[in-house]
């Protein structure tokens, strides 16, 4: 299959003359693509159709190597390691991957990502003359890199952000059933959230200077033992907010005891009843025993009944909005927020990958019990995914039902509609 000749203006598709011409190898009869993006370059390229090629290009991540010591001491400065080629004259070329034809991410070699625009504006004349995308595979091509080449490609720029609000899947290198999967789509709303393949575990997202950025942002974490912590506190089934949980605990008690339907005045009356209990000190058992807890004076206890039953009032709101937004089936309640824990679990284990904290095979491990443990937890997916959003908006919304709780929204009906989406496709149990 060839390229054949590129329209005015486009530069070659193929090496410079300069070199001997080399035949791009024929489609193998049994390669997959494996996402959309590597199906619309091989369409394209089948149709010798470049507009088209350069549009998918455009509303794609496009990976590239880059130094890691580089990116260690100074993470806003991207120094790319270049290829080669024997086909290029010169032999030097900017290797390129779209998101199916990432590399298994190893400790001594590190990618970060642009979009097709960047490679133009940044180039400079001792870079390689050549970009070529997925090098080897059925969708190869060659990109003259220099101006006035280059120029032309890059105008296919997308015009907006890049596509993201859909259900991503590796179709090809990437578990579809089985456990690691059903570890996987616990993390559904985070990483299709950001336009990622649900089923990526070997996971570069948003590329190491990007993935280290965001540990140490949102998270502190900096360094593999920092890491190693996060990712067992997000597994631990007791480490949620533990007010959260006695709240929802308890009304899971009283339904368990009274068939169903909890009456939102009698949950609150009941943690007043429980809490005044509890004020004069109990022995409970825990993992070291049994131990006693100390009387607690009346004026904190009070402080604590009118605190749980404040939030009492904003799971209610929260969940009479689930239900108006079809997160909730009717007369549903949610019974653990624990699922915004282990979805998070999940993404820490591809995060820390991606940061090369950890090695896939521990992310893996990771993910299997992330999944482990929402089996333990729920029901179905559903379940699942009202436990998740609770959680998020307990923790960053403040009823304010803003884009924290919008976006939600959004990824849910995507995740409950789109065919490819795990949560239809990969069960939950």
């Amino acid at each position: 299959m060839s390229f054949g000749p590129p329209p005015a203006g486009f530069g070659p598709a193929t090496p410079p003359a300069s070199t001997p011409p080399a035949s791009t190898p024929p489609t193998p009869p049994a390669w997959t693509p494996p996402t959309h993006i590597e199906q619309a370059l091989l369409d394209a390229k089948s149709r010798e159709d470049w507009a088209a090629y350069f549009d998918t290009l455009a509303d794609s991540r496009l990976y590239f190597e880059i130094r890691r010591d580089g990116a260690d001491a100074e993470p806003s400065k991207t120094i790319p390691v270049f290829g080669h080629d024997p086909r290029v004259a010169g032999g030097r070329v900017w290797t390129v991957y779209t998101e199916g034809m990432l590399p298994a991410p190893d400790p001594h070699r590190v990618l970060d990502w642009q979009s097709l625009g960047w490679f133009a504006r940044v180039w400079e004349p001792s870079d390689p003359t050549m970009i070529v995308v997925n090098p080897g595979s059925p969708c190869e091509a060659f990109l003259p890199a220099a101006p006035p080449h280059s120029a032309v490609w890059a105008q296919h720029m997308a015009k907006g952000p890049l596509n993201r609000t859909r259900v991503r899947t590796l179709h090809f290198g990437g578990p579809t059933e089985g456990p690691v999967a059903q570890g996987l789509a616990c993390g559904a709303l985070l990483v299709v959230r950001y336009g990622f393949a649900w089923n990526a575990m070997a996971y570069h997202g948003n590329g190491y200077p990007g993935e280290r950025q965001a540990l140490r942002e949102w998270w502190g974490v900096t360094s593999r033992e920092e890491w190693q912590e996060q990712q067992r506190a997000l597994l631990d089934p007791d480490g949620a907010n533990p007010v959260w949980e006695f709240a929802l605990g308890l009304r899971r008690t009283i339904a368990r005891d009274f068939g169903g339907h909890v009456d939102t005045s009698y949950w609150r009356d009941a943690v007043a009843r429980v809490l005044r209990g509890r004020s004069g000190g109990e022995t409970v058992i825990t993992r070291d025993g049994v131990t006693s807890s100390p009387a607690v004076p009346e004026a904190e206890t009070e402080a604590r009944i009118k605190g749980v039953q404040h939030l009492i009032g904003r799971i209610t709101r929260y969940e009479a909005r689930f239900r108006a937004d079809g997160i909730l089936d009717e007369n549903r309640f949610v019974s653990s927020v624990d699922a915004w824990d282990f979805g998070r679990a999940s993404g820490m284990a591809r995060w820390g990958l991606g940061s090369r904290y950890c090695s896939l095979k521990e992310a893996e491990s990771a993910v299997i019990e992330a999944g482990r443990a929402s089996a333990r937890s729920y029901k179905s997916w559903q379940d699942f995914a009202a436990g998740y959003i609770l959680g998020r908006c307990l923790h960053f919304d403040d009823e304010e039902f803003g884009n924290w709780y919008t976006e939600m929204v959004d990824l849910h009906r995507v995740l409950m509609s789109d065919p490819e989406s795990p949560w239809l496709t990969v069960p939950f149990k």
